[in-house]
């Protein structure tokens, strides 16, 4: 079987549309937020300004290579995860490199970038860096495991581990979606999903009221850019696999808009409302409500 290496172009139009998409997504949700609290908020092409900038900065000074390969890594996650996962449902431009069994590659992305943070981290010689990588690692690592239990259970749902498969048992309706097939490990999937977004009352990694340090102040110039092009697409790669497996995926790119938008907002509304977790909030918040959950969606199937 050969590989048909037009889908390497058509693939990274996929990445470059879900890159602008969520630099202005990212805005929005940030002016949305700031209204929230009477606040102005920033332009809606702030990101680009700021990513422009730091693109064009350079520093002297120097860490060890992990220190600098964190980022490559976080960012390798986000655009594997976007380019291993099809996008728009029977389009064959915009399927990407998608082949049968892509869902379990897709597990695997979807942890790579924070395992990379974590070993860049390791090499900062910053004397709080291991409490933000024991704080990550703890986290995702509770809010991962709902996700899955989640994921296995579709797969069993569904007798297959191909994301195009399941987007296509969840054609002719919207009553044939996950969402309404499999209500558990919807309910267990987007539980998790709140934590891997890392927006309040699950930032307990970056902790912005507590410590004023981490990669936002750690990294700088063009490394601070690749964190903030992996901002723009990792959140929407995710919220891809969340679109495909629990609501009947999207056939165009309007819907394809809207899904990931109103997918989103579940997180900024929780993040306006509720303050931060500490750690063992957070972990026993994922333990004592989000992996029942998973656990009772696979026997549901």
């Amino acid at each position: 079987m050969s590989f048909d290496w037009i889908k390497i172009p058509q693939a990274l139009l996929t990445v470059f549309v879900v890159f602008n998409f969520g630099l202005l997504l990212n805005a929005l949700i940030a002016k949305i937020a700031a209204r929230v609290g009477r606040r102005q908020g920033i332009p809606i092409w702030q990101n680009y300004v700021d990513l422009i900038k730091n693109i064009g900065q350079r520093s002297l000074i120097t860490h060890g290579v992990h220190f600098y390969l964190g980022p490559v890594f976080r960012l390798t996650g986000g655009v594997g995860l976007l380019l291993f996962v099809p996008t728009i449902y029977g389009s064959e431009m915009f399927s990407n490199l998608s082949f049968a069994g892509d869902l379990i590659l897709a597990l695997y992305f979807v942890f790579f970038g924070t395992l990379g943070m974590a070993l860049g981290a390791a090499e900062s010689g910053h004397p709080y860096s291991a409490i933000g990588v024991s704080r990550g690692l703890s986290q995702v690592t509770a809010a991962e495991l709902p996700f899955a239990l989640a994921v296995f259970a579709v797969a069993l749902q569904y007798q297959t581990l191909s994301v195009t498969d399941i987007v296509a048992a969840q054609q002719g309706g919207i009553l044939h979606w996950t969402l309404f097939t499999n209500p558990l490990a919807v309910a267990a999937a987007m539980l998790s999903f709140l934590g891997s977004m890392m927006r309040p009352p699950f930032d307990v990694v970056l902790a912005p009221q507590e410590i004023p340090i981490g990669p936002p102040t750690e990294y700088h110039s063009s490394y601070l850019a690749l964190l903030q092009t992996n901002r723009a697409i990792f959140p929407i790669a995710k919220i891809v696999i969340y679109m495909n497996l629990f609501f009947g995926g999207a056939a165009s790119w309007p819907v394809f808009a809207l899904k990931v938008f109103l997918i989103y907002m579940v997180s900024v509304f929780v993040g306006v409302v509720f303050p931060r977790f500490r750690v063992e909030q957070s972990i026993r918040w994922f333990l004592i409500w989000a992996v029942p959950l998973g656990v009772l969606a696979i026997l549901w199937v």
